[in-house]
């Protein structure tokens, strides 16, 4: 009976208790203290009443440090598996093993950015309307199209002359979105384009392409970001033309109406809010098949075959030139190599000699995990000192810049 008579008025004295709360504005921040400290006397109380413990501030405050504390050991473990999907992205070859695009073998036109001032218009290349201006993306300098419309072409002495050959290659790496970015295969300010149909650009967003009435979707379409690097590859050969976004070919038209004469980069929609980047541009003159080379000179000479600057880590473009060969070697298994490796002239000679040793041996190490028996490779490093080209311009410091595939 005394414990039900207890109970009763513990709950009388709760709703008494709930009554005088609801008096006091919640909003009301100049309460007076006296009642504060009597409501705490009170929710204290109630706490001991019902065997519940009040936290204290100090509580309050490991409970936080224990949140920040869980807040920090997944921002650790983000960053550990980042890394470690960085770290798979050193293997380019299980992930590029199918990648057939092969560039030109002289480069004409190369620009890698180096010693380019930031806020200034790149210096290599030409206007025709929008804003342009040189900016540092990811620790790189960067093509940055901001607004107007902007549309460059490369600088050549005489542009209005038919600067690309027969047989070429271009590609470059772009930073874009869901909106077009466009090659024109003609400098818009400088040439006409002789196309009776008015399809002279190669559309491209973040998992489209489009050329003529040819169109494809990249078919990893839905895990790619909406914004993000793509590696641009166009490979033209008397009429027919194959573009490639990354390591998949989307474009294949066996004849284009017209003769590319040149190259244009535009993009419309280019904002403050919605910027495009462009670097490591490149364009090439195509040449014999592998196998003809091989046969005709007793090696390939790749210019294509590229790495991290100052290091022997492959990038993944790569790929295209040594899955051509492993391919060959498949058919003629007679066919053994020496793969050798040659620098331009910047850096010392000592380190230039053990840089191309090494970005040889990379090359050879590729190959052997696509299939290729080791005791048909071996390698050999020449630095800078056997040079095909001037070093004093970009292109002839990118044909320096090369691996070759000796036969013997």
């Amino acid at each position: 009976m005394r414990t039900k008579l207890t109970i009763s008025i513990a709950f009388l004295f709760l709703f008494n208790i709930c009554g005088m709360t609801q008096v006091v504005d919640p909003v009301d921040k100049t309460h007076d203290k006296g009642v504060q400290k009597t409501n705490d006397a009170i929710n204290e109380g109630i706490n001991k009443l019902f065997g519940k413990k009040k936290k204290t501030k100090t509580e309050k405050t490991e409970t936080k440090e224990q949140t920040t504390e869980k807040i920090s050991e997944q921002a650790s473990e983000a960053n550990a598996e980042e890394q470690q999907s960085q770290k798979t992205e050193e293997a380019p070859q299980l992930k590029w093993s199918k990648y057939d695009f092969v560039p030109g073998d002289k480069v004409i036109f190369e620009d890698d950015l180096l010693g380019e001032e930031n806020g200034e218009f790149p210096s290599r290349w030409d206007l025709m309307e929008g804003n342009v201006e040189i900016a540092e993306f990811g620790g790189e300098n960067v093509i940055m199209f901001r607004d107007g419309a902007p549309t460059i072409m490369p600088y050549f002495k005489d542009v209005s002359k038919d600067y690309l050959p027969d047989v070429f290659t271009i590609e470059f790496d772009l930073y874009c979105g869901r909106n077009n970015f466009l090659a024109y295969l003609y400098d818009r300010k400088n040439q006409k384009s002789g196309s009776p149909s008015g399809y002279t650009d190669l559309q491209i967003n973040y998992y489209q392409m489009k050329f003529e009435r040819s169109s494809s979707r990249h078919p990893d379409e839905q895990n790619l970001a909406q914004r993000r690097w793509i590696h641009v590859a166009i490979a033209y050969n008397n009429g027919k033309l194959k573009a490639y976004m990354d390591e998949t070919r989307l474009i294949n038209i066996p004849r284009i109406d017209f003769d590319p004469k040149g190259l244009s980069l535009h993009v419309y929609h280019a904002r403050n809010d919605n910027l495009y980047y462009v670097k490591n541009i490149r364009i090439a003159e195509g040449g014999v098949k592998y196998y003809d080379r091989v046969m005709q000179d007793g090696k390939i000479i790749a210019t294509g075959i590229r790495f991290n600057v100052g290091k022997a880590t492959l990038k993944p473009e790569s790929m295209g030139i040594i899955n051509k060969i492993v391919d060959m070697m498949q058919d003629h298994p007679d066919l053994k190599f020496s793969i050798e490796g040659h620098t331009d002239s910047d850096g010392n000679d000592a380190s230039n000699l053990k840089l191309s040793e090494e970005r040889a041996k990379t090359v050879m190490d590729t190959m052997v995990k696509l299939g290729i028996s080791a005791d048909r490779l071996s390698t050999k490093g020449f630095g800078e000192s056997a040079p095909l080209d001037t070093n004093n311009t970009p292109e002839g410091k990118a044909n320096n810049r090369r691996v070759e595939f000796v036969k013997i």
